[in-house]
């Protein structure tokens, strides 16, 4: 078993105990998604930090398994939520409903109402109903006839969507995409691996025997474990040059909010807990950059060319990345 390096005894034993909690939580998922332990590190590192997830891949790659997966594994309550073009804000977050036999309006919460929610296929509805998350996201809670109603912790929204380019989509408006700690894709299997998923469904689905492994209190205090990891000022000060040129640069119209910066932050500090560190180092910026930035920046038109939108943001951020200069 590995430990985190730590100088205080009790604190070697709670790290060591945190790295046991993420250590199982990994495994349980990968036997589900084969061959993609980076895409599963992230969507626990989403986890750990208090984020939203948004996977964004072609249909049939393990988008929605993996999310699937993740809320199996945890003992937490579980929705998901198939957004259509006809699909209602209402059928979303809920609704009050008169109830005749006591004359009152009864409060009927919705899907969004669970630890884990699956917004699949969160682009094929209307920014209407699009626009109904936006409170959950980012408070916790929804308000709904001026009446505020909290909800559960912890609380994750697992989105997917397919590229824009695809038929029937609308593009998520920059306002819900900032509202998405890190944006993943799965990308198709090896050979190799795609053999092997075809083997572990040869005689059963390993989603379904996917157990959970830790509980929602367990995610909570990983999550306050996750506050606690050290940031030095070099860190910070390569995180800000990094902010910095993207709002200065001339090939972006829309650089990076202070959202997107704090998500960075507090998404290097997740990678290093589960890295058995209880401090965060160059290269955790330099891992998560692309994942947390990318879907936060607007190419501007003068430079845009015939890749897709997320692959045009991705190259200007490698380009960024060569510029700015990393602390010894």
């Amino acid at each position: 078993m590995r430990h985190l390096r730590t100088a205080d005894s009790r604190s070697d034993l709670l790290a060591t105990t945190a790295a046991e909690r993420i250590d199982l939580l990994q495994t349980a998922i990968e036997r589900v998604i084969r061959g993609k332990p980076e895409a599963v590190r992230l969507a626990i590192v989403t986890l750990l930090a208090g984020g939203h997830l948004l996977v964004e891949d072609v249909p049939g790659v393990g988008k929605t398994t993996l999310a699937h997966a993740l809320a199996r594994a945890l003992d937490c309550s579980f929705q998901r939520v198939q957004f259509t073009s006809d699909l209602l804000p209402s059928d979303v977050i809920g609704l009050s409903v008169y109830n005749q036999h006591d004359g009152m309006f009864e409060w009927k919460p919705g899907p969004i109402f669970a630890s884990v929610v699956l917004a699949d296929e969160i682009n094929r509805t209307t920014p209407k109903t699009q626009s109904a998350l936006l409170e959950a996201m980012a408070e916790r809670q929804v308000t709904v006839e001026g009446v505020t109603h909290a909800l559960p912790q912890p609380f994750i929204v697992i989105a997917t969507q397919n590229p824009i380019e695809h038929h029937g989509t609308y593009p998520l408006p920059e306002s819900q995409l900032d509202r998405f700690m890190l944006r993943l894709r799965v990308g198709y299997p090896s050979a190799d691996d795609e053999k092997q998923i075809l083997r572990d469904r040869e005689h059963a689905e390993p989603l379904d025997e996917v157990q959970p492994v830790m509980s929602g209190q367990d995610v909570l205090e990983l999550q306050a474990a996750v506050s606690e990891v050290s940031v030095d000022d070099a860190i910070v000060d390569y995180l800000m040059r990094i902010v910095t040129a993207t709002r200065s640069s001339e090939m972006l119209d829309l650089g990076v909010s202070p959202r997107g910066t704090l998500a960075l932050f507090r998404a290097a500090q997740a990678l290093a807990l589960t890295e058995d560190r209880i401090y965060c180092i160059p290269d955790d910026i330099k891992r998560l950059v692309i994942p947390v930035f990318a879907h936060r920046l607007t190419v501007s038109s003068r430079y845009s060319s015939a890749m897709r939108r997320s692959e045009e943001a991705e190259a200007v951020l490698r380009e960024i990345m060569k510029t700015v200069s990393v602390p010894l």
